[in-house]
């Protein structure tokens, strides 16, 4: 590998979530994270959820991909920061969202995930 300077900024940008039905999922993931929810403001194919952090949330169902087949992540895409494990774990289970893995805790780190509307695997954590 080259030993130059890389152009690459070292920080996540973005992430994306692939979904099947974008207005569902602008909903869902609204109520999710407390943000507001605007059917008017969903153009498809892509919708970015107004994030209060750099690291942007984007649903992009494909709309103009013909042929694309969505196939949600079995495995964890990324987490949610939370400071209450136990009020986001009710939180997620009062809305009936499935959760995949029950609160597992190490020390003062704890985590659980559960999916979205599409199937992908998403995590919830206190660091």
């Amino acid at each position: 590998m080259n030993s130059a300077v890389s152009p690459i900024s070292c920080k996540v940008n973005n992430v994306f979530i692939h979904v099947s039905n974008l207005e569902k999922s602008v909903k869902w993931y609204s109520h999710l994270l407390g943000v507001p929810f605007n059917k008017d403001n969903i153009v498809s194919p892509v919708y970015n959820i107004p994030v209060t952090t750099e690291t942007g949330l984007t649903l992009d169902d494909h709309t103009f991909e013909e042929g694309f087949k969505l196939k949600p992540s079995d495995h964890v895409l990324f987490n949610f920061f939370v400071t209450d494990i136990d009020e986001a774990y009710n939180f997620i289970k009062s809305n009936e969202i499935t959760i995949v893995k029950e609160i597992e805790r190490i020390g003062d780190f704890a985590y659980f995930n559960f999916k979205d509307l599409d199937g992908n695997v998403l995590m919830v954590c206190n660091c």
